[in-house]
């Protein structure tokens, strides 16, 4: 695609800072460093996001992530732990429509970088969550 900043990364037009790279893969630097190793790994494929994966971009993309993950964490002595993320669509924060999932080490607890989950334990009775579970359920076949 030509507008697009992954892709103009992945075929050298714009400078990166590389982690990682094969055949299918790149892994780079964020620029915005979350917190220190903020890392994105995209396909060099170009799909938007998580829902136009098929089956085997999927196995390429997430079989390279604990390999690019455990590297991460073993680059500082100082990482605790390690968030995964992946935003799919606008309304969840994807601000790149190239399909990237972020790599955030994490320091301590109170390193600057959270996510909060609000607690809507309340607001669900065990019919609604299963009446939820079985609309998704019907559709894991599609």
């Amino acid at each position: 695609m030509t507008d697009c900043i992954f892709c103009k990364i992945i075929a050298g037009d714009i400078p990166s800072v590389k982690v990682y790279e094969d055949d299918d893969v790149l892994a780079f630097l964020d620029i915005s460093q979350a917190t220190p190793g903020h890392t994105l790994l995209v396909p060099k494929t170009h799909v938007a996001d998580l829902f136009a994966y098929d089956t085997a971009l999927a196995e390429t993309v997430f079989a390279r992530l604990p390999k690019i993950a455990r590297a991460i964490k073993a680059s500082d002595p100082r990482i605790l732990g390690l968030n995964v993320l992946n935003n799919n669509g606008e309304v969840a924060y994807q601000s790149v429509f190239h399909s990237h999932i972020h790599l955030i080490p994490r320091y301590s607890e109170d390193d600057d970088f959270s996510i909060h989950f609000g607690d809507h334990t309340a607001d669900y009775t065990p019919a609604q969550l299963e009446a939820i579970a079985e609309g998704i359920r019907a559709k894991v076949g599609d």
